[in-house]
């Protein structure tokens, strides 16, 4: 029903910046809250920053907090998450998510649609 596609990653030195994007497609993207998530390959996905429908509440991981900002804008039906100050712990495929339940979540259990992820890698 809802289609997400990612865009944004890249290779980048420690300390660098990225600003990520999820265009999505196929529903009333401002009934969805949105939330932003990490995965490497052997280990569970990884909740990241999480955004409400209309962008007015916003929740981070501790290891997101301070360096990382989650946006959107329903008008263009994209989310965003720009991260700063990036380290190599942060290196991980980044997938956008979309729930049909319309609240802020970071449980990912709680999401109905995913991305398909977009590579981040970040160089020491």
């Amino acid at each position: 029903q809802v289609q997400l596609v990612e865009s944004g990653g890249g290779l980048v030195q420690a300390g660098g910046s990225l600003r990520l994007s999820c265009a999505a497609s196929g529903g009333t993207f401002s009934r969805f809250a949105m939330g932003w998530f990490r995965q490497t390959a052997g280990k569970e996905r990884e909740f990241v920053a999480g955004i409400s429908g209309s962008g007015g509440l916003t929740r981070y991981s501790d290891s997101a907090k301070g360096r990382c900002t989650i946006s959107r804008d329903n008008a263009k039906n994209t989310v965003y998450l720009e991260m700063n100050r990036l380290e190599p712990e942060d290196t991980a495929v980044y997938r956008c998510a979309a729930t049909s339940q319309h609240v802020l979540a970071v449980i990912v259990t709680s999401y109905d649609w995913w991305g398909q992820g977009t590579q981040v890698t970040v160089s020491s």
